[in-house]
């Protein structure tokens, strides 16, 4: 099969090449199946990894790729119909022709969704759903912060947190992102150049999306209500800061990190299983719609991966396979 693979950067060339070539096929294990992949969604945990900054957990394949959709190959010994139209929920693999996919992390395409479409909404749904949903509990009439709102989590979580009667408020860096946030229902809107969200915010939220990490850390713990809770699932402004423990006594806070790709199997299919019984619904009558800013086929993905490290990207990009 052909699969995107990746040269990882050195200290002479410190950007990652990333070539389409000539790969084996992967070979199943015990329930697993084969997927014919059509799409493959692109997620910023494939940025880190091409970067050497997210190592692959190990029995995982080595190729970037964290979604896919397509079509059941090979069913192996798991009684799934070849020729089954899936979304796949994945360790790795997702950039290439051909992908193992545990039967616990197969999903249905959603109703009235496309191939690429259902390619950009598994990572998201399971990511959002399992902190949010199943980890924070986030409730009507509560208010919720995401940081990075025009992002492919953020333009999700707005959804998601409006379906469930949330007040939203999010962060973002220009006035058209913040549009495009406004659009899906977010109710506060805050430029991070211009405004500090922890002023705007201070002790009125009690959910936090954090895709940011230390460099938010006090200002998330200020914009926190009484018993709220802080979910960090991203690092992107670094991995260590000091911690007000007396601020967290006072408020009864609440912090967790959580990353979705080193659950083991169990774990994941459960996350799977309960994303298709609170989320799909909300999928099939358009309380949440899909969010694609751009497709672009599997040979270009390292002009994807740009576009993400630029923060070109409003949404999610998809990879077309097929």
């Amino acid at each position: 099969m052909k699969a995107i693979t990746l040269i990882e950067p050195t200290e002479t060339n410190p950007k990652a090449q990333l070539n389409l070539a000539e790969v084996p096929t992967p070979e199943l294990q015990d329930g697993e199946v084969l997927v014919k992949v059509h799409a493959a969604g692109v997620n910023r945990a494939d940025l880190l990894q091409s970067q050497g900054n997210y190592p692959v957990p190990p029995g995982a394949s080595e190729f970037l790729g964290l979604e896919c959709a397509g079509v059941i190959e090979d069913p192996g010994t798991t009684g799934r119909s070849k020729g089954e139209k899936v979304a796949c929920l994945l360790a790795g693999g997702g950039y290439a022709e051909y992908v193992a996919v545990p039967e616990g992390q197969l999903m249905p395409i959603p109703e009235g969704y496309s191939m690429v479409e259902a390619a950009s909404i598994v990572e998201v749904a399971c990511t959002v759903w399992s902190n949010i949903g199943m980890l924070a509990g986030l409730k009507k009439g509560q208010t919720f912060l995401i940081h990075g709102g025009a992002g492919g989590i953020g333009t999700f979580a707005i959804q998601m947190g409006k379906a469930l009667g949330a007040t939203v408020a999010v962060t973002a860096g220009s006035a058209e992102k913040l549009a495009t946030c406004k659009e899906l229902g977010a109710d506060i809107l805050i430029n991070y150049r211009e405004e500090d969200f922890a002023e705007v915010l201070k002790n009125k939220v009690d959910v936090i999306l954090d895709i940011i990490g230390a460099k938010y850390l006090n200002q998330n713990l200020t914009a926190l209500a009484k018993d709220g809770h802080m979910v960090t699932i991203g690092l992107q402004g670094g991995r260590k800061g000091e911690l007000n423990l007396g601020l967290m006594l006072n408020k009864r806070l609440n912090i967790s990190a959580t990353a979705l790709r080193s659950r083991d199997l169990a774990d994941k299919a459960n996350i799977v299983a309960q994303t298709i019984e609170h989320i799909w619904p909300m999928l099939a009558d358009g309380r949440i719609t899909h969010q694609i800013d751009r497709t672009l086929p599997l040979s270009e993905a390292g002009q994807a991966l740009d576009l993400l490290e630029d923060s070109a990207v409003t949404g999610k990009i998809v990879l077309e396979v097929r």
